[in-house]
């Protein structure tokens, strides 16, 4: 009889209510890698048919004439070039809003290209964010600081252009800044602020010195090793496809990219800290930043990224070699280093596995006996020795009576914390802080 049959069989049990997640999400943007990249930016801005393009950049890279060859790459192809020079390392709400006023009142802009370290390319991508879906910053930020609005349709197109081996932003789908009056970092994040093209030149890299070659490839650690011990994508509560965020968790393609390159960064940062001339080196730092930002950009971060927002933040009077004088601060890849040999023994119980994976990889050289779940905490720390990361929080002027400021502002970044591989609180978020104050 006609309706009469049994309804389709429901394998996955979704209609039965389970809560289990069996999907995962992965991308990353096209990627154009290799020592003279650069000199086809034009080519590859006019296959989208723009004609007016504002590139956005900082005082320093332009100093380097970075960014006029950027403009006369344009130029060689009838794409008119605006520049934005004045880009804060390390970028604020204030920072922020300054280019937008700029490119508001210089716009409007068929697209935009964003060269040099990740403060550049997140710049750009708030640029871009604010100016082609309306509103304000605050509407876009991470709740709770901000509203966590969804854009409302595509953006502009945006070339990612890094000069440093270190963020990754070139391949993510974020971008990340200091709220002044908060004294809290946060960010945006939305798969459609990833960059139309990634445009990777490891020449570009080969003038940084040695502490920001440090601090860079530090964050690069961290993407890395926050990325592989994730919690994993199966292990969260179902969603629908309107709640699925660009932090889905660990899976079996960010792994991929995470080991990769943790295994990049054990053959060469060191050496490009003390060797800075080296291109092999060089280049693999460029391609570990962008591989583990294929990784991380998708599964997550966790604790030591939380504990580095507050800790950059709240700086007092640290000023480290090799960054601008005039002020204090924290580089991000310090600051997210910094708790990371604690957070890694917070975290080593909830995978074993995973956390010795994570130091063979890191560490090849390291010795495995002792305590199993030291061995990622000595693994960090002695890279961290080697290449002349600060000793701990107290050695960016922080004690232990500042804990309790900095508990807050961690307990802030529930979009991370969301991927931590198990649960968290403040009373952990404590004692993580006071096990790095010192780190060896």
């Amino acid at each position: 009889m006609a309706g009469s049959e049994a309804p389709p069989p429901d394998p996955l049990g979704i209609d039965a209510g389970l809560r289990e997640e069996t999907i995962f999400t992965w991308g990353a943007p096209p990627l154009k890698f290799g020592a003279g990249a650069l000199d086809e930016i034009g080519f590859e801005v006019a296959q989208y048919g723009l004609k007016r393009v504002l590139v956005v950049t900082d005082r320093g890279v332009e100093r380097l004439g970075l960014a006029q060859r950027v403009v006369d790459a344009l130029a060689a192809y009838e794409i008119e070039a605006g520049v934005y020079a004045d880009v804060h390392v390390e970028p604020t709400d204030e920072s922020v809003a300054a280019a937008v006023a700029f490119a508001r009142e210089g716009g409007p802009w068929d697209g935009y290209v964003a060269i040099g370290g990740g403060s550049s390319i997140d710049t750009a991508k708030a640029v871009n964010l604010i100016l082609t879906d309306g509103g304000e910053l605050f509407d876009y930020l991470n709740a709770p600081i901000g509203e966590a609005r969804a854009p409302k349709g595509a953006l502009a197109p945006l070339f990612a252009v890094p000069t440093t081996a270190g963020t990754g932003s070139e391949s993510t789908a974020m971008c990340i800044l200091d709220v002044l009056s908060m004294k809290v970092k946060t960010g945006i994040s939305h798969w459609r602020l990833r960059p139309t093209l990634a445009i990777v030149d490891p020449l570009l890299t080969m003038t940084l010195p040695p502490q920001v070659s440090a601090a860079s490839g530090m964050d690069i650690v961290c993407h890395a090793l926050e990325s592989y011990t994730a919690r994993w994508y199966t292990s969260f509560d179902r969603k629908t496809a309107e709640q699925r965020v660009t932090y889905c968790g660990s899976n079996p393609v960010s792994d991929l990219w995470a080991e990769k390159s943790l295994q990049l960064i054990a053959n060469s940062l060191r050496t490009v800290v003390r060797e800075g001339a080296d291109v092999r080196a060089r280049s693999e730092m460029m391609m570990a930043a962008t591989f583990a930002g294929m990784g991380f950009g998708n599964s997550g971060v966790h604790i030591p990224h939380a504990n580095g927002y507050p800790i950059a933040g709240r700086v007092r009077d640290y000023r480290p070699a090799n960054y601008p004088p005039d002020e204090a601060m924290v580089p991000h890849g310090e600051s997210v280093s910094l708790t990371a040999p604690a957070a890694f023994r917070f975290s080593f119980d909830s995978a074993p596995e995973r956390h010795l994976r994570a130091a063979a990889l890191l560490d090849p050289t390291l010795e495995r006996g002792g305590e199993a779940g030291e061995q990622l905490p000595a693994a960090l720390i002695r890279l961290m020795r080697d290449i002349g990361i600060p000793n701990g929080i107290e050695a960016v002027g922080y004690s232990a009576s500042d804990i309790p400021d900095l508990v807050p502002g961690t307990m802030k970044q529930q979009r991370l914390l969301a991927t931590c591989p198990k649960p968290v609180d403040e009373e952990d978020i404590a004692a993580i802080f006071e096990g790095s104050l010192t780190n060896w």
